[in-house]
Parts: structure tokens; sequence; C-alpha cells
């Protein structure tokens, strides 16, 4: 059996050193692996069941989350939450509402950046979209874990790198029918709804949509100052919805 998964690693390992966009894939594999492997995925017995991993799941957040009120302490500990917070998430739900805008946008992102430059603009864009909720939030007890800040920003990025690429979407309104428009259709309009949604969120359980919003403006900012003229229109391979699921306030 261990030799079967260590054989399934290094197959899984080949596969994203021979891809394009390896930052992009590795980052979606890690994000994976350490949800399966925590609390919040409900499958390591380790944990429990019932009210003890309920207190695991809430540990593991208040540990590696960011939670505003304890972030300006002037910890070392704390001022590295909003990195560690990237790599946590909530729920199924938040875990691969993510991951597939992470896979749909980050790889051809990545492949105009440069792999260095790709993980230190997703890690960064995604700090300062944390911090920048925190700052918001000052008070705020709730610990907030995921990657939302980072996408949000390779989306900001993608808008301006590929405003003409044909993005399929499914809307609701529409029964779910997967339609093609444009990244600047696209992207704007999932920039609204989390504008929108932010005006009527509470400090609250929830999405920090806020943080959505500041790493979609750093991301666009960043590709706007860093690249000349937007490329050529393309396609993009998936199909997300117009709005994901975002940075989880357990």
């Amino acid at each position: 059996m261990i030799s079967k998964w260590s054989a399934s690693l290094v197959r899984a390992g080949r596969a994203v050193r021979g891809s394009s966009a390896p930052v992009t894939y590795s980052l979606i594999a890690l994000c994976c692996v350490l949800f399966l492997a925590g609390p919040a995925a409900g499958l390591n017995p380790a944990y429990g069941t019932g009210d003890d991993l309920l207190a695991a799941q809430r540990a593991c957040f208040r540990r590696w989350g960011v939670i505003p009120a304890e972030l300006f302490e002037g910890s070392a500990a704390s001022a590295l939450t909003p990195a560690t917070a990237l790599f946590v998430h909530g729920s199924w739900v938040h875990l691969l509402g993510n991951m597939l805008f992470l896979y749909v946008f980050g790889a051809m992102a990545e492949e105009r950046m440069g792999r260095v430059q790709f993980i230190l603009f997703y890690v960064g864009c995604g700090y300062l979209a944390l911090l920048g909720y925190a700052v918001a939030n000052a008070d705020s007890e709730q610990s907030l874990v995921g990657a939302s800040g980072a996408i949000s920003a390779v989306l900001g990025a993608f808008l301006y790198l590929f405003p003409r690429a044909r993005v399929t979407s499914l809307l609701p309104f529409l029964f779910f029918l997967p339609v093609r428009f444009p990244a600047w259709v696209v992207l704007p309009f999932w920039a609204a709804l989390q504008w929108l949604a932010a005006g009527r969120a509470s400090d609250g359980p929830g999405v920090a949509y806020l943080a959505h919003l500041i790493g979609f403006g750093l991301g666009f900012g960043y590709a706007s100052v860093r690249y000349g003229r937007p490329t050529s229109p393309t396609r993009v391979k998936a199909a997300p919805a117009p709005a994901s699921e975002g940075e989880n306030k357990p």
C-alpha cells in the first residue's frame, strides 16, 4: 500500500513539473492535502467526532487563521497568520470553490508572469488582502481562513492581462446553462457581486467579501503597473460560476 501511494506521489510530482503552470497546480495540491489532513475535512480519526471534532476545528482556525483583534499585538506568530491562513479552508465547499477558480485563472496568469514572480504575487497579495480586512475590522474576534484574497488578486491580474479572453460561466438565473463572455464582462460582474455582498455583510460568521475586493484591486493594480498592453484574446478552459466561496469566518 505504501509503495502504491509513493508511486502515485511520484507520478503526480512529474506531472506538475512537466506542466506549464507548476506553481498553480502545486498550490492546489498543497491546499487539498492540508485540508484532508486537518480537522475541517472530518476524515482524520485522530481529531475524533462530535464536540471533539468541532473543538479541533476551532483550535486549528484560531492557530493558523487571522484574528484581527490579535493581529496587531506585536507577536511574530500573529504577524504570520495572513500568510498561513491562505492554506487553510473551513469546509469542502470553501476549498473546492477556491481551487476551481485558482485552476481556471491561475495557470494563464502564471504563464504570463513566470513561476517565481507568480508565487510572490500570490502570497504577497493574499497577505495584504487579509491584512486590509483585519485593519477594517480590528475589533473582530472571528478567525479568518482561506485563499480567496490571493485568488481574487489572480482574477484582477487576469482581467488586466487577458481582458478579451472568453470565460465560460454558469449563471444561476439562466438555470446554470453555460454561456461564454469575455473576461471584461465576467470578472467586473464578479467584483460587483462582492461589492454588493460586502455592503450587507456583518462581522459574524460567513464570507469576508472585503478581502476579495482588496485582493482584486491589488491584482489589477499590480498587473497594470508591471505589464504593458493586455494579451491577445484566448479562451479559458474551464467553467466557473460568477462568484466563489470566499474567505471563511468559521
